[in-house]
């Protein structure tokens, strides 16, 4: 069954990169939140905070997953870091993905960015801990070919 996903990640930084996995996700007839084009991010981050924490959590509406692509500067980032938390709160699985080695639109890769999710520990409602988000490579893991399993794995309780 096909999950409603929120993709996460440094807009700045890693659009060209995301999407390349957002086109590779949609092109297999599912959905995908958290993309929009350069003007309404710059719209929206001229906003409060409170609004700006509003319009994320707008986003997530629907969503079952939450996909952070974790370029070299995603680690730390405010908006990033809200839209963990956010998601881990609504109940969204959540995954990592290593977008370093994907090549931006001049051809390039970047250095490997830290683990975000490496910044909190996360417990499930029952009081159990879950032991470590799974991260994967995109380039290494075969990411083309793996994304809808590892979004499935993470959607399960």
């Amino acid at each position: 069954m096909a999950k409603r996903t929120f993709f996460s990640f440094h807009y700045k930084q890693d659009v060209w990169r995301a999407g390349v996995v957002r086109n590779s996700w949609v092109t297999q007839d599912r959905e995908a939140a958290g993309f929009f084009d350069s003007a309404a991010w710059e719209e929206v981050k001229k906003k409060k905070d409170s609004d700006i924490e509003k319009w994320i959590d707008e986003q997530l509406k629907g969503t079952s997953v939450t996909v952070v692509l974790i370029g070299e500067k995603t680690y730390g980032r405010k908006w990033i870091n809200y839209e963990i938390i956010a998601s881990w709160k609504k109940g969204n699985g959540l995954l990592g993905i290593y977008i370093h080695n994907i090549k931006d639109k001049d051809q390039k890769t970047s250095n490997k960015g830290k683990n975000p999710f490496d910044q909190w520990t996360f417990t499930k409602a029952d009081g159990k801990t879950v032991a470590k988000i799974p991260v994967h490579d995109w380039v290494t893991g075969d990411g083309y070919k793996n994304l809808g399993t590892w979004i499935e794995n993470a959607a399960k309780p």
